[in-house]
Protein backbone atom coordinates (compact mmCIF):
# COMPACT_ATOMS: atom_id res chain seq x y z
CA UNK A 1 0.00 0.00 0.00
CA UNK A 2 1.81 3.19 -1.17
CA UNK A 3 1.04 6.87 1.25
CA UNK A 4 2.11 9.87 -0.18
CA UNK A 5 2.56 11.98 2.69
CA UNK A 6 1.93 15.68 1.82
CA UNK A 7 5.07 17.43 2.70
CA UNK A 8 8.47 18.31 1.81
CA UNK A 9 10.02 18.62 5.27
CA UNK A 10 12.15 15.94 5.71
CA UNK A 11 12.42 16.54 9.19
CA UNK A 12 8.74 15.85 9.51
CA UNK A 13 9.00 13.10 7.07
CA UNK A 14 11.24 11.35 9.31
CA UNK A 15 8.96 11.64 12.60
CA UNK A 16 5.84 10.58 10.75
CA UNK A 17 7.97 7.39 9.70
CA UNK A 18 8.98 6.64 12.96
CA UNK A 19 5.82 7.12 14.76
CA UNK A 20 4.20 4.70 12.39
CA UNK A 21 6.34 2.57 12.92
CA UNK A 22 5.72 2.39 17.04
CA UNK A 23 1.88 2.21 16.31
CA UNK A 24 1.81 -0.76 13.57
CA UNK A 25 3.40 -4.20 14.19
CA UNK A 26 6.27 -4.75 11.93
CA UNK A 27 4.26 -7.01 9.20
CA UNK A 28 1.20 -4.09 8.77
CA UNK A 29 4.36 -1.24 8.77
CA UNK A 30 6.21 -3.47 6.20
CA UNK A 31 3.31 -3.17 3.96
CA UNK A 32 3.52 0.00 3.70
CA UNK A 33 5.17 2.34 1.01
CA UNK A 34 5.39 5.79 2.62
CA UNK A 35 6.10 8.53 -0.09
CA UNK A 36 6.96 12.27 0.33
CA UNK A 37 6.23 15.15 -2.23
CA UNK A 38 9.94 14.69 -2.88
CA UNK A 39 9.17 12.16 -4.64
CA UNK A 40 6.76 13.59 -7.02
CA UNK A 41 9.17 16.47 -8.06
CA UNK A 42 6.30 18.35 -10.25
CA UNK A 43 3.89 18.56 -8.27
CA UNK A 44 3.02 22.62 -7.26
CA UNK A 45 3.39 24.56 -3.90
CA UNK A 46 -0.30 24.04 -1.96
CA UNK A 47 -1.48 27.47 -1.02
CA UNK A 48 -2.76 26.92 2.62
CA UNK A 49 -5.84 29.28 2.79
CA UNK A 50 -7.90 27.45 4.89
CA UNK A 51 -8.70 29.08 8.49
CA UNK A 52 -8.36 25.71 10.61
CA UNK A 53 -5.88 23.08 10.76
CA UNK A 54 -8.48 20.59 9.51
CA UNK A 55 -9.24 22.90 6.19
CA UNK A 56 -5.50 22.84 5.41
CA UNK A 57 -4.40 19.40 5.99
CA UNK A 58 -7.84 17.96 4.28
CA UNK A 59 -7.12 20.52 0.81
CA UNK A 60 -3.57 19.39 1.19
CA UNK A 61 -4.66 15.66 1.13
CA UNK A 62 -7.53 16.21 -1.90
CA UNK A 63 -4.86 18.10 -3.78
CA UNK A 64 -2.02 15.19 -3.59
CA UNK A 65 -4.46 12.15 -4.03
CA UNK A 66 -5.83 14.00 -6.92
CA UNK A 67 -2.26 14.58 -8.27
CA UNK A 68 -1.10 10.92 -7.42
CA UNK A 69 -3.79 8.67 -7.79
CA UNK A 70 -2.63 7.36 -4.14
CA UNK A 71 -3.54 7.77 -0.76
CA UNK A 72 -2.62 10.40 0.88
CA UNK A 73 -1.69 12.15 4.10
CA UNK A 74 -1.56 15.35 5.70
CA UNK A 75 -1.09 16.97 8.27
CA UNK A 76 -1.32 20.84 9.25
CA UNK A 77 0.06 21.58 12.88
CA UNK A 78 1.02 24.41 14.93
CA UNK A 79 1.66 26.12 18.62
CA UNK A 80 -1.67 27.66 20.45
CA UNK A 81 -0.08 30.60 22.89
CA UNK A 82 -3.28 31.23 25.23
CA UNK A 83 -1.71 34.87 26.44
CA UNK A 84 -1.31 35.50 22.40
CA UNK A 85 -5.32 34.42 22.16
CA UNK A 86 -3.93 31.05 20.25
CA UNK A 87 -1.26 32.66 17.73
CA UNK A 88 0.62 31.67 16.03
CA UNK A 89 -1.97 28.97 15.24
CA UNK A 90 -2.45 27.88 11.59
CA UNK A 91 0.23 30.82 10.95
CA UNK A 92 2.58 28.63 12.84
CA UNK A 93 5.66 27.85 10.00
CA UNK A 94 4.95 31.42 8.42
CA UNK A 95 4.44 33.46 12.08
CA UNK A 96 7.56 36.00 10.92
CA UNK A 97 7.36 35.54 7.41
CA UNK A 98 6.80 33.26 4.28
CA UNK A 99 10.17 32.30 3.68
CA UNK A 100 10.47 32.37 8.08
CA UNK A 101 12.86 30.02 9.25
CA UNK A 102 12.12 28.12 12.52
CA UNK A 103 14.82 30.45 14.11
CA UNK A 104 13.18 33.45 13.09
CA UNK A 105 9.78 31.83 14.04
CA UNK A 106 10.54 31.35 17.93
CA UNK A 107 12.32 34.68 17.71
CA UNK A 108 9.38 36.77 17.11
CA UNK A 109 7.19 34.56 19.47
CA UNK A 110 9.93 34.91 22.39
CA UNK A 111 9.57 39.00 21.40
CA UNK A 112 5.72 38.93 21.79
CA UNK A 113 6.21 37.26 25.01
CA UNK A 114 8.73 39.32 26.43
CA UNK A 115 7.97 39.92 30.31
CA UNK A 116 5.31 37.56 30.46
CA UNK A 117 5.46 35.34 33.51
CA UNK A 118 5.96 31.61 33.00
CA UNK A 119 2.57 31.35 34.89
CA UNK A 120 0.76 33.12 31.76
CA UNK A 121 3.22 31.08 28.92
CA UNK A 122 0.56 28.48 28.39
CA UNK A 123 0.16 26.64 24.86
CA UNK A 124 -1.44 24.05 23.28
CA UNK A 125 0.86 22.41 19.92
CA UNK A 126 -2.06 21.16 18.12
CA UNK A 127 -1.65 18.33 14.97
CA UNK A 128 -4.55 17.68 12.79
CA UNK A 129 -4.36 14.83 9.83
CA UNK A 130 -6.49 14.14 7.08
CA UNK A 131 -6.50 10.83 5.15
CA UNK A 132 -7.77 11.01 1.07
CA UNK A 133 -8.04 7.83 -0.92
CA UNK A 134 -10.94 8.68 -3.28
CA UNK A 135 -13.56 6.97 -1.26
CA UNK A 136 -12.63 7.78 2.47
CA UNK A 137 -11.78 10.86 3.66
CA UNK A 138 -11.26 11.43 7.49
CA UNK A 139 -9.72 13.10 10.18
CA UNK A 140 -7.78 12.71 13.18
CA UNK A 141 -6.61 15.19 15.89
CA UNK A 142 -3.90 15.39 18.42
CA UNK A 143 -2.93 18.04 21.15
CA UNK A 144 -0.54 18.28 24.09
CA UNK A 145 -0.27 21.07 26.59
CA UNK A 146 2.39 23.08 27.82
CA UNK A 147 4.49 25.83 28.75
CA UNK A 148 6.67 28.57 26.23
CA UNK A 149 9.93 28.93 27.77
CA UNK A 150 12.26 32.21 28.20
CA UNK A 151 14.70 30.53 25.35
CA UNK A 152 15.25 28.28 22.94
CA UNK A 153 16.68 24.87 24.88
CA UNK A 154 18.14 21.61 22.85
CA UNK A 155 19.39 20.51 19.49
CA UNK A 156 16.70 18.18 18.53
CA UNK A 157 13.10 18.35 16.68
CA UNK A 158 12.50 21.78 14.48
CA UNK A 159 9.89 24.29 14.45
CA UNK A 160 9.19 25.24 17.86
CA UNK A 161 10.39 22.22 19.72
CA UNK A 162 13.15 24.10 21.46
CA UNK A 163 10.56 26.35 23.52
CA UNK A 164 7.74 24.17 24.34
CA UNK A 165 8.10 22.23 27.73
CA UNK A 166 4.78 19.71 27.85
CA UNK A 167 3.25 19.21 31.22
CA UNK A 168 4.44 16.73 33.13
CA UNK A 169 8.47 17.18 31.69
CA UNK A 170 10.88 19.60 32.20
CA UNK A 171 12.74 19.05 29.29
CA UNK A 172 11.66 20.61 25.55
CA UNK A 173 10.59 18.34 22.56
CA UNK A 174 14.07 19.55 21.31
CA UNK A 175 16.04 18.05 24.47
CA UNK A 176 13.49 14.54 24.74
CA UNK A 177 15.00 11.31 23.41
CA UNK A 178 13.33 11.02 19.99
CA UNK A 179 11.57 7.61 21.47
CA UNK A 180 10.26 9.96 24.31
CA UNK A 181 8.60 12.73 22.06
CA UNK A 182 7.53 10.35 19.42
CA UNK A 183 5.17 8.60 22.18
CA UNK A 184 3.88 11.78 23.62
CA UNK A 185 3.48 14.47 21.07
CA UNK A 186 0.43 16.35 19.37
CA UNK A 187 1.42 14.20 16.00
CA UNK A 188 2.24 11.09 17.94
CA UNK A 189 -1.51 11.24 19.98
CA UNK A 190 -2.95 11.76 16.13
CA UNK A 191 -1.05 9.26 14.60
CA UNK A 192 -2.02 6.98 16.49
CA UNK A 193 -5.67 7.13 16.12
CA UNK A 194 -4.60 7.39 12.38
CA UNK A 195 -2.79 3.72 12.59
CA UNK A 196 -6.09 2.36 14.51
CA UNK A 197 -7.72 3.33 11.52
CA UNK A 198 -5.14 1.89 8.94
CA UNK A 199 -4.82 -1.04 11.48
CA UNK A 200 -8.31 -2.20 10.70
CA UNK A 201 -8.33 -1.29 6.96
CA UNK A 202 -5.13 -3.25 6.35
CA UNK A 203 -6.51 -6.15 8.28
CA UNK A 204 -9.75 -5.86 6.39
CA UNK A 205 -7.82 -6.07 3.48
CA UNK A 206 -5.82 -8.88 3.86
CA UNK A 207 -8.67 -11.43 4.38
CA UNK A 208 -10.09 -11.26 0.68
Amino acid sequence: MKIVLATRNKHKVEEIKQILEIYLDPNLYSQLEILDISNFPWVPEIEEDGKTFAENALKKARVIHELTGLCSIADDSGIEVDFLNGEPGIYSARYAGERATDYENNEKLLRLLDGVPIEKRTATFRCVLAYVDGRVEKIFEGATKGKVIFEPRGMGGFGYDPLFVPDGYELTYAEMPKDLKNRISHRSKALQKFAEFLRAHLEYKNKF
